[in-house]
């Protein structure tokens, strides 16, 4: 895409003048534009004419449906004629099949009925984008002319019903009038509907013409809408001006530097002077910057501010002035009457305003108090329906902070352990290892709920369990407790008796964890 090969003047517009324009590019290319509309649609509309002739409804909603496919043929058309490359009608017909492939279901379904669809359409064509870049980009685009487009929507639509009832009104006013009088209406519309399916055929074929003169238009004028958004947004006629002066000043340019290259070829070489006259060196000059009036002067930024105040002091800033008094206006002139006595009492009244503060804090707790009884009332009327979302509520956070009376089918509830867990562990393992190992299962889940109040539910599974161990910040109790799980798992989903040298080490791990060591 070449800005310099435009066939329209490149510049910002307002959105009625880029419809404007549009109007003007369709009718420029109206042979092109209409042809290839008629070449694309009027087959159609014969093929479900032929289809679905009992149907002739269905005819014209379909018809009518397909609309956003028919409409990308015009914006190719008039994408590539802006840049001066206008495709031919049958350059146009065989690029048609391959406009249809990006996005066509989406197009048809739920992005049907959008009335900035002629706006939206370039960015999903000429740029090619779709999903998440397509919207930003659209969201870029939609800031501004976005009502426009959907003004011209809404316009096409009443427009096209305008045209569709205005072709049929002229139809009906060039039927002879001797044919027109011998008709009688109540029959007509009391007879047998099938004889009269090709004048809704007929009324059809009518919608299907207009759409020839008006559906490139439509493009158009939403093509416009999209190229002026993007000048506004892109500079481009600030990029083209700048190329017209590089344009301009190419050809000055190799002058000028012709010129100074022969002036400089004949300018004569200057005589070098003697040592004696040279330049002084910056720490020679006296006043150079290393000369002592430069070095003596003090460049602090506590001085500078000191010199700041010290100019403000000085007239024009010296008169100052803080009025913390209300009054109208400038002040008035001495020669000027005095304000009547009402009007002066008040005035001194608004001075003096620390005696009306008590008066202001009465009107604001009386304020506050009104707030306050306004809400209990409110909350008293209806007492009863927010009755039903506060219970509920207590009950939500009862249940929540209810501990489990049983985890994974074992009893955890402190009243069914033993006094002492280990030893009655140490007398079951010989006789019954399961129930040693649930017993000491059981009893560490029972303290893990009600003496560490770890939040365990009847969902948790084992695995889950054991990294709200971990979060207790105890390491012995940790791998005491991966030890015990994983062991329990082995014996309760794997059968696999845990070995007989395991029974001392756990029980005395127990009493050290729990018993000796005091741990809650």
């Amino acid at each position: 895409m070449r800005l310099t090969d435009a066939s329209v003047a490149i510049r910002p517009r307002t959105p009625w003048e880029a419809i404007d324009l549009g109007v003007l590019m369709a009718r420029q290319h109206r042979r092109l534009l209409m042809a290839s509309w008629a070449a694309v649609t009027l087959p159609l509309f014969a093929v479900l004419c032929a289809l679905l002739w009992q149907y002739p409804s269905w005819v014209m909603l379909v018809f009518w449906w397909l609309k956003p496919a028919y409409e990308r043929l015009p914006l190719y058309i008039l994408s590539r004629s802006l840049f001066g490359e206008a495709p031919t009608l049958k350059q146009a017909l065989k690029a048609f099949p391959g406009l249809l492939k990006p996005q066509l279901l989406a197009s048809l379904t739920w992005r049907r009925l959008s009335p900035t669809r002629s706006f939206d359409l370039p960015v999903l064509q000429l740029e090619g984008l779709k999903g998440k870049a397509r919207t930003q980009r659209l969201n870029v685009l939609a800031q501004r002319d976005a009502g426009a487009a959907t003004w011209l929507t809404v316009v096409g639509m009443h427009l096209e019903t305008a045209l569709w009832i205005g072709l049929g009104s002229l139809v009906y006013l060039l039927i002879p009038t001797q044919v027109s009088t011998e008709w009688d209406w109540q029959s007509l519309i009391n007879g047998d509907t099938s004889d009269w399916l090709w004048l809704e055929h007929l009324s059809n074929l009518g919608y299907a013409l207009l759409l020839i003169l008006w559906g490139p238009i439509y493009v158009a004028g939403g093509f416009s809408l999209y190229l002026n958004r993007r000048t506004a947004l892109e500079g481009w006629d600030i990029e083209l001006t700048f190329r017209r002066l590089r344009q301009r000043l190419t050809g000055v340019a190799y002058a000028v530097l012709l010129g100074v290259g022969v002036l400089v070829l004949q300018a004569p070489t200057p005589a070098f002077a003697d040592s004696s006259a040279s330049c002084p060196l910056p720490s020679e000059d006296p006043n150079g910057p290393e000369a002592a009036r430069m070095l003596a002067q003090p460049l602090t930024s506590q001085a500078s501010r000191e010199a700041a105040l010290q100019i403000l002091d000085a007239p024009p800033f010296e008169n100052r002035e803080t009025v913390t008094r209300w009054r109208f206006g400038e002040e008035t002139k001495k020669d000027e009457p005095e304000p009547p006595e009402n009007l002066q009492k008040l005035l001194d009244l608004i001075e003096n305003w620390g005696a009306l503060k008590g008066l202001a804090l009465f009107f604001e707790a009386a304020l506050w108090a009104l707030v306050i009884g306004v809400i209990a009332l409110v909350l008293w009327r209806y007492r009863e329906w927010l009755s039903t979302f506060v219970s509920r509520g207590r009950f939500k956070l009862a249940r929540k902070s209810e501990s489990p009376d049983q985890l994974f089918g074992l009893d955890v509830v402190p009243e069914s352990l033993p006094n002492d867990v280990a030893s009655s562990a140490e007398r079951l393992w010989s006789q019954d290892p399961r129930a040693a190992l649930g017993l000491l299962y059981r009893a560490l889940l029972s303290r893990l709920i009600h003496d560490h109040k770890l939040p365990l539910k009847s969902s948790h599974t084992e695995a889950e369990v054991l990294p709200l161990v971990d979060g207790l910040d105890d390491p012995e109790l940790s791998n005491f407790s991966q030890t015990l799980t994983r062991h329990w798992q082995n014996l309760a989903y794997g059968h696999r008796l845990p070995p007989a040298e395991l029974c001392p080490v756990l029980c005395n791990d127990w009493r050290r964890l729990v018993e000796q060591g005091g741990r809650p």
